[in-house]
């Protein structure tokens, strides 16, 4: 789902440009819109003229979608979409969602996902160092998962994350 962000020049044209940049990843800076026009293309009937769909991805080297990069073959029978808003109980995600056949949630304590998210946002290149990422962590990322949270659709599953301390030598 990273692909469909908002680009930074699309997010430099907003009224509050300021805001829209540092609340990025909120769900008014994705294009939710062209992400449900995928969902709905890739349930139209396969016929033998079905071709291939490109969905876009995101580049962290230029911090913005790249259009047209992730092929889904017509042979494609099962997809799986990872994102935070594809349970969210608000339009366009609702109607996405109503499209797909389960929806899972993964459930993570708040402050379990703050500290995997600091060193990821540094880096990820998104904070230059760990009081900015902190910074971001509790003024963005958690607002929206809070949002995520309370206006969530019923789900299929819930997966509870967890710290299993038996995975972390599996990386070396």
């Amino acid at each position: 789902m990273d692909g469909y962000h908002l680009t930074r020049a699309q997010l430099s044209a907003f009224p509050n440009p300021e805001t829209a940049h540092a609340r990025r990843g909120a769900a008014f800076t994705f294009d939710g819109t062209a992400f449900l026009a995928l969902v709905q293309n890739l349930r139209s009937p396969l016929s033998s003229s079905t071709s291939t769909i490109y969905a876009p991805s995101f580049s962290h080297a230029i911090k913005d979608p790249v259009e047209n990069d992730i092929p889904i073959l017509a042979s494609t029978r099962i997809l799986v979409f990872e994102g935070n808003y594809l349970a969210l109980d608000r339009r366009p995600w609702s109607q996405a969602a109503a499209l797909m056949d389960e929806r899972w949630f993964v459930e993570v304590d708040f402050e379990v996902a703050a500290r995997r998210l600091i060193p990821r946002h540094v880096n990820a290149g998104i904070a230059s160092n760990e009081v900015e990422a902190e910074k971001r962590v509790w003024e963005n990322d958690l607002v929206n998962g809070k949002e995520i949270v309370e206006k969530r659709l019923p789900v299929d599953e819930v997966i509870v994350s967890v710290e299993d301390e038996t995975w972390k030598d599996m990386g070396a």
